[in-house]
């Protein structure tokens, strides 16, 4: 079943904005948005909480150490 809503201008160049190739539908484009909403597994809510807590240990590299590591 399909249905027609309707969406500002400003929404509608937002949607345009967020599509990753020019033939994704705004249906797709919306599908995407929703799932960065929807629950997080335990497995990713675990390594959250691990990256947290090591991120307030301290044990972690800032983006100049690791450019510098790298020799960039």
């Amino acid at each position: 079943m399909a249905t027609t809503i309707q969406v500002s201008t400003d929404l509608l160049e937002e949607l345009k904005n967020r599509k990753m190739y020019n033939k994704e539908s705004y249906e797709e484009v919306i599908w995407d948005l929703l799932e960065d909403t929807m629950e997080l597994s335990e497995e990713t809510k675990r390594n959250i909480e691990q990256a947290r807590k090591d991120i307030s240990q301290g044990k972690f590299y800032t983006h100049e150490q690791v450019k510098k590591k790298l020799g960039l």
